[in-house]
């Protein structure tokens, strides 16, 4: 039996158990099931290495991104290709539902931000500002605005619907790595390989706290899904839980 390198990330539906691991290759395997381990489908048609993969919040589909500048919509059940999201100049770094599963976003290393509509694959906005790559996106609890941090040191808040820039968030002194909504949409919390989570209005963009203890750059950071506290994972090797209102750790 053949065996999968694991790759850099993977994401499970609640709903049927699967899993995905991805692979250092052009291809990404399904499991079904906790166990026994058993690959349901094999998905193939990217031209180069998988960088990720999510489900729909349904779980019906699945969207997967790839150095090939491609992102690619896949049948939840059946594992066959849907659609191809063509139009990025550069590798896809990551893509994302919305919470309703209507729309997809996908960034990429040639410093735009994409939305699709979810069950046709046809590109609706393309979000242009940002002067380097993006790391990555994630829409509003209510899907009405997206967040993506990027290069280029700042992160942006986009309307969700129209793809219009709304706030650029800057204050980071080197690239922005992540960046989050609140549970209820108020607050951001991005994180930085400046070493700093900063905080923001979700509304306004306005700077709230500046989060300081981490001695080496900052690669995630989260809020707790009560949004009363907020965690950060840096390359100091810690972990820092900080209170979601306060900034204090």
């Amino acid at each position: 039996m053949s065996t999968h390198r694991p790759g850099r990330r993977f994401r499970y539906s609640l709903r049927s158990l699967l899993i995905f691991m991805l692979l250092f290759s052009a291809s990404l395997a399904l499991w079904r099931d906790w166990s026994p381990w058993r690959v349901a489908h094999v998905l193939r048609g990217h031209e180069s290495e998988v960088l990720s993969v999510s489900f729909a919040p349904d779980g019906r589909y699945i969207v997967t991104t790839s150095e090939d500048c491609t992102a690619r919509v896949w049948d939840d059940e059946t594992g066959i290709e849907l659609y191809i999201l063509k139009g990025h100049d550069g590798l896809v770094f990551s893509a994302t539902f919305s919470p309703n599963g209507s729309r997809i976003v996908t960034v990429s290393m040639d410093g735009t931000a994409r939305v699709w509509d979810g069950e046709t694959g046809r590109e609706l906005h393309v979000l242009k500002g940002h002067d380097e790559g993006i790391y990555s996106a994630a829409f509003s609890p209510d899907g009405r605005r997206i967040v993506t941090p990027s290069w280029d040191k700042t992160a942006r808040i986009w309307d969700g619907e129209t793809g219009r820039e709304l706030h650029v968030l800057r204050g980071h002194e080197i690239d922005v790595r992540s960046a989050a909504f609140s549970p209820d949409g108020r607050r951001i919390i991005t994180g930085s390989f400046d070493g700093t989570a900063r905080m923001w209005d979700g509304k306004d963009g306005r700077e709230l706290h500046v989060l300081r203890g981490h001695e080496y750059g900052i690669r995630s950071a989260v809020f707790s899904p009560d949004g009363r506290r907020i965690v950060t994972a840096s390359k100091d090797n810690t972990v820092r839980v900080w209170d979601g209102e306060t900034g204090h750790e």
